[in-house]
């Protein structure tokens, strides 16, 4: 009994110093990017983790002497506009793989998972090509169509295993009191896939504010770049001058990725899980 209590107690303990080591590692670079934004010195060699004294100088700078507060705006209008117009391809694609029946079904199924197998930017000659044929280069709508067409693979496939598992008793009773396709969609699957849906519509946002090589790749002008593209462009030749106004700017690109995070994460866990399992 002693042996078994003592094996218990090396077991837990070795759990939470895998689990402590682990949070260290993560925050780390957090605190150093924070506290980098406070230090009042602008180069990397310069930067202490706890400064001597904080300064917002470097924020303030960053909205009085650059195009921040732009490219800020650009990129949250990119990530809003292909939030919506990705999660509505997704679903709408995802409930006709679950519900229909159609020549071509599993062969579209089999090609969107082949899809996955390939990282985005291997197609970037031909998107740059089509983008350029279609008037659509250094244009913020060309970039959304890239990233809403891009999460369609993943997304559906996700969203399909969610409402296979939603009973299709649901649909026949909607069918027997009148209601279409259309009725059926919106009046009884979305309300029951909220939190598949909210995943979806999360990553959605999540990956045009964070990317930075198709917004390279499509966006020319300074009017029209995102946030990753002007913070880069920013420290660009100039060695490690501005780091803290780069931490200060990187700071300022999590705060609503962390707000969401927040404020849906039971939704996102519960969406994770669901379309997992299912």
């Amino acid at each position: 009994m002693n042996r078994l209590f003592f094996n218990q107690k090396i077991s837990n303990a070795l759990i939470y110093s895998i689990l402590i080591i682990t949070a260290i590692i993560v925050l780390y670079p957090v605190v150093w990017i924070i506290t980098g934004s406070l230090n009042p010195g602008s180069s990397l060699f310069s930067t202490r983790l706890i400064p001597e004294s904080f300064s917002f100088n470097h924020y303030i700078y960053l909205f009085k002497e650059t195009n921040y507060l732009t490219w800020y705006k650009n990129t949250l209008k990119i990530a809003f506009w292909n939030m919506i117009i990705s999660t509505l391809l997704v679903v709408s694609a995802a409930y006709a793989f679950s519900r229909f029946r159609f020549p071509g079904r599993t062969q579209g199924l089999m090609a969107m998972l082949v899809l996955q197998m390939f990282p985005g930017f291997m197609g970037m000659i031909a998107i740059y090509i089509l983008l350029l044929q279609m008037g659509l280069l250094d244009n913020h709508w060309g970039l959304i169509l890239v990233y809403a067409g891009g999460s369609i693979p993943f997304g559906a496939w996700l969203v399909k295993g969610y409402f296979d598992g939603l009973p299709k008793s649901l649909d026949e009773a909607a069918k027997m009191d009148g209601a279409g396709h259309l009725t059926i969609f919106f009046k009884v699957m979305l309300p029951l896939s909220k939190p598949i849906i909210v995943f979806i519509a999360i990553n959605n946002f999540i990956g045009p504010w964070m990317d930075f090589i198709f917004a390279r790749l499509i966006l020319r002008s300074g009017e029209k770049k995102t946030l990753a593209v002007g913070l880069f462009e920013m420290v660009t030749g100039q060695g490690n001058t501005e780091f803290t106004t780069f931490a200060a700017g990187a700071v300022l690109v999590a705060v609503p990725i962390t707000i969401l995070f927040f404020i849906f994460q039971d939704h996102l866990v519960e969406g994770l899980k669901a379309g997992a399992n299912k």
